[in-house]
């Protein structure tokens, strides 16, 4: 056996595994079986992802499209507000998918069939719309055709982390598989964004629900064929009536509370959305297909936050980073107030584009640490719904509130506030919004119970390790002092001493 191979238990599964493979005890390309699901779970995820990106309504390919389309109609700031607000509606009730595909098994399974359902009324819904004969001015035939596929997306949503967490836990690869959920749908938005434009210029909004639809049925190939998942066959009533009482004691703890609290505050921005879409194609004059490209240019800045994020943030305190995010967020939210044209407008969603990956993955880091460790997932649901009731009440208050300052006169008739006037309005309550959170910072537990145990723990052995004796092995290594000078000499042995006097050789690892 190599010397690798002695060695392995100081190495970790991936540096034994180069080691082998280079000293050719292993054949080239060899994979082990958790690198082999790993794979398989990486493609699997990522392409489910990446559809889930490009496909939802409300946000993805089709999202400028419909935008531009109702804009056609002549309808108002606020009424395409609501109507985004209808549509975006179903991420506001994932806890209650999370019930279904946790405690309600359809034909055996709780996941598998469930991605073969959503994957079905995403593409179904799509393709609808994109052949269904539709008139000008008919919302509600639009809403009805783009609310099935979102539900679907919505839900697919929810079993697909279920799904994760399942398949990625065993295998220990959740953050590896998170890495992967966010890489594919920044990169979806890459596409989208200027593709969404593009067709929203030439006023392609059919070609837009047809390729949606066909990856919807890219998600239904891969549900059947690569999802594998026990049979299960019936409903877990127990379980279910702990989930919900589950449910209601989270929605009363003061820690979920708080943080639901802030994370509201935090997404509530009433200048974005339908507004900044307006005041781009109407005041500023932008084309869509320029609207598209910035869409893209802050995504790709997303993806250089995710990055930072993920190098940087683990060695900061978690209340740098909320802070941090508070700070940046008013800022970005200010820079607002001086967009005014097609060069600032690239600074301003390069600046939008990296502060909101950082505020999004600094609200799922707050989220995961603070939650009740016995409701974790519902808890976590419920939060994240209420991030996005947020961003769609601050949509349809912003619009609705943009609309009346435009038809403000004072006596003589004359408009009390332009265009860029009430979009300036509402980045200043914006931004008031955001500095709210730090009135909630106080609310918020002083510190993540679970790092500073892990730490602690981390300290003790390492203090084991060393062989500190006499003082506490924990202080000192935290301290930083000098170890070797507060540890207590060692007495020698008595029979090392006869044995050395004998002339016997020293012992292994005595030197000599």
């Amino acid at each position: 056996m190599s010397d690798a191979k002695h060695a392995g238990e100081h190495l970790s599964a991936s540096e034994l595994h180069a080691q082998l493979e280079a000293s050719g005890e292993l054949p080239g390309g060899y994979l082990t079986e958790r690198q082999r699901a790993t794979r398989k779970l990486g493609i699997l995820f990522a392409a489910l992802y990446f559809v889930q990106g490009a496909g939802e309504p409300s946000t993805g390919l089709v999202a400028q499209p419909v935008n531009s389309l109702l804009r056609s109609w002549n309808l108002s700031a606020g009424d395409m507000a609501m109507f985004t607000f209808w549509l975006g509606l179903p991420w506001s009730i994932k806890p209650l998918f999370g019930l279904l595909t946790d405690f309600v098994p359809i034909a055996g399974t709780r996941r598998k069939s469930y991605l073969i359902l959503t994957s079905l009324m995403m593409s179904v819904g799509l393709l609808m719309a994109a052949f269904f004969p539709l008139e000008s001015g008919d919302t509600t035939t639009l809403m009805l055709l783009l609310l099935m596929p979102t539900v679907g997306i919505a839900f697919g949503d929810v079993v697909t982390d279920g799904l994760m967490v399942e398949k990625g836990q065993p295998l220990g690869i959740t953050s590896r598989l998170q890495s992967i959920q966010w890489t594919a749908i920044t990169v979806a938005g890459l596409g989208t964004g200027a593709l969404g434009g593009l067709l929203a210029e030439h006023k392609q909004q059919r070609i837009g629900f047809a390729i949606c639809g066909a990856l919807g049925l890219i998600t239904f190939v891969l549900a059947i064929f690569l999802v594998d998942e026990p049979r299960t066959s019936k409903l877990d009533k127990d379980s279910l009536k702990n989930a919900l009482k589950a449910i209601w004691q989270t929605a009363r703890s003061p820690v979920v509370v708080a943080v639901g609290v802030f994370l509201f505050l935090l997404n509530f921005n009433p200048f974005s959305g339908t507004v900044c879409y307006v005041y781009e194609t109407e005041q500023l004059g932008f084309s869509e297909q320029f609207v598209g490209t910035l869409s893209s240019v802050s995504s790709a800045s997303g993806i250089v936050a995710a990055v930072l994020y993920g190098v940087y943030a683990p060695r900061l305190p978690l209340k740098w980073l909320i802070h941090g995010s508070i700070v940046t967020a008013i800022l970005m939210n200010l820079a607002f107030l001086v967009y005014v044209g097609e060069v600032s407008a690239y600074f301003v969603y390069i600046a939008y584009g990296f502060v909101c990956m950082l505020t999004t993955l600094t609200q799922l880091d707050l989220a995961a640490k603070f939650v009740p460790v016995a409701s974790a997932g519902t808890a976590f649901a419920l939060l994240m719904s209420l991030s996005n009731l947020s961003v769609s009440l601050s949509t349809v208050v912003g619009a609705n509130f943009y609309d009346k300052l435009l038809e403000a006169t004072d006596r003589e008739g004359v408009a009390l506030f332009s265009e860029a006037g009430a979009f300036r309005v509402l980045v200043l309550i914006g931004s008031a919004f955001t500095a709210a959170c730090f009135f909630l910072t106080v609310l918020l537990p002083k510190e993540d119970a679970q790092a500073k145990a892990a730490e602690a723990a981390e300290l003790e052995e390492l203090s084991r390790a060393s062989g500190l004796s006499g003082v506490s092995g924990v202080e000192a290594l935290a301290s930083g002092d000098d170890v070797a000078s507060r540890m207590e000499p060692i007495e020698p042995d008595p029979m090392d001493e006869r044995e050395r006097e004998q002339g016997e050789p020293p012992r292994s690892g005595e030197g000599g």
